[in-house]
């Protein structure tokens, strides 16, 4: 289930302002990897929305969870995958 519009603008923003940060101003990519959908196509959405929640051990990668439920961060990926608006 997609979260309620304001808060999806709020998600929207805490993509590009905090992810992008690292991921690229157009998430091609800086000290975080690539974040188009082009560079994440084939990859399970479970595993990325995993990625978003816990983080990644030994990288930069900090974990979301406890500012993000797992159907926002399901949210995100999807949106990833699409190509932000």
């Amino acid at each position: 289930m997609a979260p309620a519009s304001a808060r999806q603008a709020e998600l929207l923003n805490l993509v590009r302002q905090d992810c992008g940060s690292c991921h690229g101003l157009h998430f091609g990519g800086g000290l975080g990897v690539p974040l188009t959908p082009a560079a994440l196509k084939g990859k399970s959405p479970e595993a990325l929305r995993d990625t978003i929640l816990y983080g990644r051990n030994g990288t930069t990668m900090p974990p979301w969870k406890p500012f993000l439920t797992e159907a926002e961060a399901g949210w995100i990926v999807q949106m990833l995958l699409k190509g932000l608006p």
